[in-house]
């Protein structure tokens, strides 16, 4: 595969504006921190693969994944407002024999509001390997490459927490406040998403001609409008959590699909599921955890049935710090009179 180039991941997350009116029943569950800021290192993983397989699932399934690279960086919370810029970390000469290269961009905003989460992102991959089940590789050998395909996938998501007076879902994951109390909510949200993948020539390479896996599509693009429900909990004992967050619901996909010289459409509707763990340490300075967040949409199409996996690996380590002089403005007051 050709080099990789130096990527950049940048995540913005934008949190709601602090009320002047203070929750008495939320202060007995949850800390909030509006005197101090944050800062932290963070290292975390983003991986988006696919496999494919018949849909009778007589054949062995077919995986194709990234090399992707850990990425290392700093985030901090000030003026309500979380930025994490992460780089990526070079991988090993052994890794890219083996594996080859992939080329990443990432792009994620996130709003963190006590009553709701909401994200919108941007992930283009490019470069895969294929872990053929149906077909043995050596140790130490090689996986099959395919550097001209690509995957795109774009989307909205959001969450509502119904329980947003006794429970914080941000405190599990970028630890904005401290829940104080075991507690948990019931979920209710949605998401649209876009998820493309294509390549110069037929996806599935390493099947004989024949194979009810290897189709020959060149291209596919799966539209996915979801509507979810689900609960989460966090378990406290002192200043340590762990914390479990399921949803799951009815997606509908509108899915096109190209071989050469045709295009067709087809949709179905099956569960959409969403998980995400969390434990760490979150005291009243020191915070800090690890995060992990997957989600898997399968559709099927003309013989076969694709699954897509997105999935986010996070470390952070963080302390907060007290506001002086201009921090301690909130973030309308920066912004001049008249504008």
């Amino acid at each position: 595969m050709k080099k990789a180039t130096p990527v950049v991941f940048i995540l913005l997350s934008l949190a709601a504006y602090s009320q002047p009116v203070t929750d008495s029943l939320r202060a007995v569950y949850v800390e909030e921190f509006p005197e101090r800021f944050s800062v932290w290192p963070v290292l975390k993983q983003r991986d988006l693969n696919f496999s494919v397989r018949d849909k009778k699932r007589i054949t062995k399934r077919i995986r194709y994944a990234t090399n992707n690279s850990f990425t290392f960086g700093f985030g901090a919370y000030l003026f309500d407002v979380v930025l994490e810029a992460t780089f990526a970390i070079p991988l090993s000469e052994r890794s890219k024999t083996i594996y080859g290269e992939s080329d990443a961009r990432d792009l994620q905003v996130n709003m963190l509001a006590k009553k709701f989460m909401a994200d919108a992102y941007y992930q283009k991959y490019k470069g895969f390997y294929i872990d053929d089940k149906s077909v043995s590789i050596p140790a130490g050998q090689p996986y099959p490459q395919r550097p001209d395909i690509s995957t795109r996938n774009t989307g909205l998501a959001g969450i509502y927490v119904l329980n947003n007076r006794r429970f914080s879902l941000r405190s599990a994951f970028n630890y904005i406040d401290r829940q104080l109390v075991s507690k948990g909510s019931a979920l209710i949200g949605g998401s649209l998403n876009l998820l493309k993948v294509s390549a110069d020539t037929a996806i599935v390479s390493t099947r004989p001609q024949g194979d009810p896996t290897g189709s020959g599509f060149e291209l596919v693009s799966n539209t996915t409008l979801a509507l979810s429900a689900g609960y989460s909990y966090t378990l406290v004992y002192r200043d340590f959590f762990v914390n479990g967050t399921l949803t799951t619901g009815p997606g509908n996909h509108w899915i096109q699909y190209e071989k050469p010289g045709t295009l067709q459409t087809e949709n179905m509707m099956n569960l959409i599921t969403n998980l995400r763990l969390g434990l760490g340490y979150n005291s009243d300075r020191v915070f800090g955890g690890v995060g992990y967040a997957v989600q898997t949409r399968s559709a099927n199409f003309d013989q076969v049935r694709l699954t897509s996996t997105t999935s986010l690996f996070r470390v952070a380590m963080g302390y907060r710090f007290n506001k002086v002089g201009m921090l301690k403005k909130k973030p309308q007051e920066l912004v001049p009179i008249g504008i």
